[in-house]
């Protein structure tokens, strides 16, 4: 390993302080090398951490599996602490900053004690871009040491662009565990009961303790691409947001870029890494997860993928689904809570029609279709380099992003929202991003009821209060060259007939969707209005050698006016919680529809 080198007074000064406060048993700054890698791959392996898979089946791939209490975000215990409580906003969890700096400091009291400390350097965004972002996460986890290693640029190179002066963000993480003299360490330590993710959004700090988990620990991915981020943003005038990038290209070559925030559950990476149905037409991964927009000197929303790493939910994954995703992780994957195979492989649920024999679940047991539970959690997930999938871009790291044409807002609803709706202009648009929502469970009589309204796909990530969030999208649109903005879609794969099926194919279809996005963008197809902005014309979407009927087509955009009435009340009561703060804009946007509910 190089020895890492750092002249940042800061830095060091800050360092310095948490090694005082923790008190480890040593401090390892990482350098990003392939052989500080290795040497804490090892180590986690003598700890059980991390069991080594079948180097024939899956080359230089690893499996993990958390303590049982320890296994996804937190929202409950993630908290904003602005200065001011109404900056944090309803739908975010708040502390007065000063009590909460007190009794975070007595938790990280000691508790590296027995422990390595390590210093990760990292940089969302490429490094030296003028996207970029530089964090320093302090961690006493190696697993998460190592995934930020994948997740993010990370070493001596990002210390080399920060200099002697440069700026960071803090985020200073603890399992929680400190360990007494002569102690066992657990494979998966934690303090399940004293987990805290804290932001800090006017010093651009984090503090997260007593997870090991995801989002909860790999502190450049949510808390800062996101949370912070959002406010970086909102101060300086750009936008981070919870969105995928996809470049698509048509038959004849031209390519358009396309962002698209979708809640869970709702087929995000899926199509960012779709395979299309449609002959010629091809669609390459810029990014999954996060995406970072601003202004060009052209006019135009550039936006880049501020990580380096793919930290996917794994079950539902397959061949169907996903083939591109399958395709990354061959080899160099970290597996977190999948089953395992008896011969050394991973396994979960939907890879494939029947699980194999001598299955152990994501707990260590052994697992049989009768056994109580699946055999993989739910969130079991997959850590990997975005450079593993035969689907990235070229430009997916080019320092001055890629031009968006089209922003996708996506939900999963069985009724009412169209198969694909434009909005009718930017102010539209920022509020059908504003009311997105997805169905927590069916709706079997396809009445509104059963949802969760996620604005943008930000509701656990905005670092600030949501409607001054949407006020900073209605500013940024109102600051911009019009005819260069992207226009705005929202999406829904899974609108249902009335006898519970699916009307659309999705997967590798939802290309045509696509396809009628990129021809509104030029203005070369036509569209009909409805209450809820314009969908395709008949005909509109290209159904080459799709079997779908007329009918089925038509239900797709069509919207029910008895339906459209009760969103109207459900828009109205979710605005309802952020009072005087809501935009003016969206107030007015509410009441055009609710007028044209009234005529339908």
């Amino acid at each position: 390993m190089a020895e890492v080198v750092t002249r940042n007074k800061k830095l060091l000064d800050w360092v310095n302080e948490v090694k005082e406060l923790c008190t480890p048993k040593e401090v390892h700054w990482c350098d990003g090398s392939e052989a500080e890698k290795a040497l804490l791959i090892e180590r986690m392996l003598e700890t059980k951490t991390l069991k080594k898979l079948n180097p024939q089946k899956r080359p230089d791939s690893y499996w993990a599996g958390s303590d049982p209490r320890d296994v996804a975000r937190v929202e409950d215990r993630t908290f904003i602490c602005s200065e001011r409580e109404s900056d944090a906003g309803p739908s975010n969890n708040w502390r007065e900053p000063s009590e909460m700096r007190e009794t975070l400091k007595s938790l990280f009291r000691g508790s590296m004690a027995g422990r390595t400390m390590y210093v990760v350097p990292f940089s969302m965004g490429p490094i030296g871009s003028k996207f970029s972002l530089i964090g320093i996460e302090i961690t006493d986890s190696a697993y998460v040491a190592v995934s930020m290693g994948i997740m993010a640029r990370m070493g001596q190179e990002v210390l080399g662009v920060l200099g002697e002066d440069g700026e960071f963000v803090p985020a200073l993480h603890s399992v929680g565990a400190p360990l007494a003299e002569g102690q066992t360490d657990v494979p998966w330590p934690c303090n399940p009961d004293n987990r805290y993710i804290v932001h800090f959004p006017e010093t651009r700090e984090i503090w997260s303790y007593g997870s090991g988990y995801g989002g909860n620990a790999l502190l450049g991915k949510k808390c800062l691409a996101l949370r912070i981020a959002s406010v970086v943003a909102r101060d300086e005038g750009w936008l981070a947001e919870h969105m995928l990038i996809l470049k698509l290209t048509s038959p004849q070559g031209v390519v358009k870029y396309v962002a698209g925030a979708f809640p869970s559950a709702c087929g995000k990476t899926n199509l960012a890494m779709v395979v299309p149905t449609l002959p010629g037409w091809s669609v390459e991964t810029v990014g999954d997860d996060i995406c970072w927009m601003r202004f060009g000197e052209d006019g135009q929303l550039w936006a880049v993928n501020p990580e380096a790493g793919f930290f996917g939910v794994a079950p539902g994954t397959s061949e169907k689904t996903n083939p591109n995703a399958l395709h990354t992780l061959g080899k160099e994957t970290i597996f977190t809570n999948t089953a395992l195979t008896s011969d050394g492989d991973i396994w979960w649920e939907g890879l494939s029609d029947e699980p194999p024999a001598g299955l152990i679940d994501w707990k260590g047991n052994p697992w049989t279709k009768d056994s109580a539970g699946p055999a993989s959690h739910p969130n079991a997930r997959f850590t990997v380099s975005v450079t593993n999938g035969p689907s990235i871009a070229p430009e997916w790291e080019d320092p001055r992003g890629v031009p968006i044409s089209a922003i996708l807002f996506g939900g999963r609803r069985a009724s009412l929202v169209p198969l694909v709706t434009e909005a009718r202009d930017w102010e539209h648009g920022v509020f059908l991003g504003s009311v997105l929502a997805s169905e927590t469970t069916a709706a079997a009589d396809g009445k509104v009821g059963n949802l969760r309204r996620d604005p943008f796909a930000m509701l656990p990530f905005c670092g600030y209060n949501m409607a001054d969030y949407f006020g900073h999208w209605l500013k940024i649109g109102a600051g911009a060259d019009q005819s260069k903005l992207p226009k705005i879609f929202l999406v829904n794969w899974f609108r249902r007939s009335e006898q519970g099926k699916f009307l659309w194919p999705g997967y590798g279809d939802n290309a045509r969707v696509l396809e009628w996005v990129a021809k509104r963008v030029d203005g070369s197809v036509g569209y009909q209005e409805n209450a809820l902005g314009r969908v395709p014309e008949p005909g509109g979407i290209n159904t080459d050698g799709l079997s779908i009927t007329d009918e089925a087509l038509e239900e797709l955009v069509r919207v029910d006016g008895e339906l459209l009435s009760d969103e109207v009340a459900s828009i109205r009561e979710h605005y309802s919680q952020f009072g005087e703060k809501l935009p003016e804009a969206l107030a007015k946007q509410l009441s055009i529809l609710a007028e044209a509910a009234s005529k339908s």
